[in-house]
């Protein structure tokens, strides 16, 4: 497990050992302070610990100040192009602040931001996109890995050299393999903490694939302390995506897994929507804050795939055709009509959340 330093964004530990913590993005218009809050309390109740929230101009740090002062979560301001946008996102309140030094040239400028950062105690993440490099790196060493790596290590020479310290790094391609070299690397290198994430995933169907695979390696690796899914789609599904990774990774109790058969031409019952109605329940039974004493539930076709392959299942169900079985362990517990099957075992995730 690689050791990190630790740093603290507006009450959230990251690094040192701390858990990882999961981030997404507002996409709400900058002057919607209220739908923005509202979203924030939605990604709040589903898990979400950090918000990014674009500062996109001059005229939206009053909106930014307003954000910060009511907003469940520490609020990172994103900026790019204008270090001015920085220091103003940290005078309204920002806990912290990510900027793209490859997009902000000007060395002084940089200087002063990170002086305030400093004197301000806020979080600055250094954020290296392939396409945003230090000109003179890219041109000796091109937009791969090492370029990425060399690029961020200069950035945090020049904060550290100002005494802010509280920094993170985010080094991000829409390349899975590249991320992932460009990430180890940096690794090995230092001890300041890495947000990970495969930028510009795509839609769901394509980016929820690479952002897996990306985010998923690195923590199997013990690397990472922060992580979003990016996704072309409402945020809110950014965070669902993001707890299923931690938890296939073991590093988060999501509550009980849900296995379910592929489909085949043996299945007699509608599994999708079975499954699809289970998950919904486990969801919501969590958003109430209950624990559900279940480790595994399982929603299988037929008897192929029932109780026998499922047998670790604390709770499942198999379809057969027109019934169906309850099973706990692999033991038939009754069997059931199959428009009852459902309710049954919803009714025992039921019982098991407290």
């Amino acid at each position: 497990m690689r050791t990190t330093r630790c740093i603290n964004l507006g009450g959230v530990l990251i690094g040192g050992g701390s858990p990882v913590s999961i981030q997404s993005m507002t996409n709400l218009p900058w002057h919607d302070v209220d739908g923005t809050l509202a979203q924030i309390d939605r990604l709040a109740a589903l898990g979400c610990q950090i918000i990014r929230v674009a500062v996109p101009s001059h005229d939206s740090l009053s909106s930014l100040a307003s954000i910060c002062s009511a907003s469940k979560l520490p609020v990172v301001a994103d900026i790019h192009f204008d270090h001015r946008l920085a220091i103003g996102a940290m005078e309204s309140g920002a806990a912290g602040i990510r900027v793209n030094p490859g997009n902000m040239r000007n060395v002084d400028s940089m200087r002063q931001v990170a002086r305030i950062a400093a004197l301000r105690g806020c979080v600055v993440r250094i954020g290296v996109n392939c396409g945003s490099l230090d000109p003179e790196i890219e041109a000796s060493l091109g937009r791969g890995a090492e370029g990425m790596v060399r690029s961020a290590m200069k950035y945090v020479s020049l904060f550290e050299a100002e005494g802010c310290m509280s920094l993170k790094v985010s080094l991000k391609s829409s390349d899975v393999r590249s991320t992932v070299e460009a990430c180890r690397m940096f690794a090995s290198r230092s001890d300041i903490p890495l947000h990970l994430g495969v930028t510009e995933a795509g839609p769901p169907s394509r980016g929820v694939v690479k952002s897996s695979i990306g985010i998923g390696s690195l923590l199997l690796d013990g690397i990472g302390e922060t992580i979003r899914v990016s996704l072309t789609c409402e945020p809110e599904e950014e965070i669902r995506t993001a707890r299923r990774i931690l938890s296939a990774c073991g590093m988060l109790d999501d509550g009980p897994e849900v296995v379910s058969c592929p489909t085949c031409g043996r299945t007699r019952v509608d599994l999708v929507s079975l499954a699809t109605a289970v998950e919904q329940e486990i969801e919501r039974l969590l958003g109430l804050g209950k624990r559900i004493n279940l480790r595994k539930v399982a929603v299988m076709g037929c008897e192929v795939n029932g109780p026998g392959e499922a047998r670790d299942a604390d709770v499942g169900i198999a379809g057969g055709k027109g019934t169906g079985v309850l099973f706990r362990k692999g033991e038939k517990v009754c069997t059931l009509e199959e428009g009852k099957l459902l309710e049954a075992l919803l009714e025992e995730i039921r019982r098991a959340a407290c």
